[in-house]
């Protein structure tokens, strides 16, 4: 009887339209690069916190349909990652962005969860504590990159 709940869960879950949402976003933002173009279309790191606002769709999907949260702290993980890779100065970031996959690493983990995939499962349960320890990190640093960039576009203004 349990299995055949979890049957029905799952098909009610791949059959619903956020469900799709975000397999068409994970597509969009990583396979034909909208993550790295916004990078390098809106500069200052705002191209990669405008990115990172599309990934609240896979938060909220794992807090309130999926209600996991050791899968959404790694969805967050990966989320912060993200921001900071394609935070790097002079379009480096914005370049490596094009090789870190974080929307189809999240839909890995998010489908792993879904299928019931034993191994995503234990590997999110036992990074939930290492990942909001590296989120609390991931956070500074952001916060420290951002005070970075501002700092470097001022000296380049003064430079002018």
């Amino acid at each position: 009887m349990k299995e055949e709940k979890r049957a029905i869960l799952q098909d009610k879950l791949r059959e619903s339209s956020i469900y799709a949402l975000l397999r068409k976003l994970s597509t969009y933002m990583d396979k034909y690069y909208i993550d790295a173009v916004l990078g390098f279309a809106i500069p200052g790191g705002l191209g990669d916190i405008l990115s990172a606002v599309v990934s609240v769709v896979y938060i909220l999907f794992c807090i309130f349909c999926l209600r996991s949260l050791p899968l959404t702290l790694a969805i967050i993980n990966n989320t912060l990652r993200d921001i900071i890779i394609g935070m790097i100065p002079f379009y480096v970031g914005n370049i490596l962005d094009i090789f870190h996959n974080s929307y189809q690493q999240n839909m890995t983990l998010i489908e792993g969860f879904v299928e019931g995939d034993k191994k995503i499962i234990r590997t999110v349960n036992r990074k939930a504590w290492l990942s909001a320890i590296v989120m609390l990190l991931l956070v500074g640093v952001i916060v420290g990159m951002v005070f970075l960039l501002i700092y470097l576009g001022q000296w380049l203004v003064s430079l002018f």
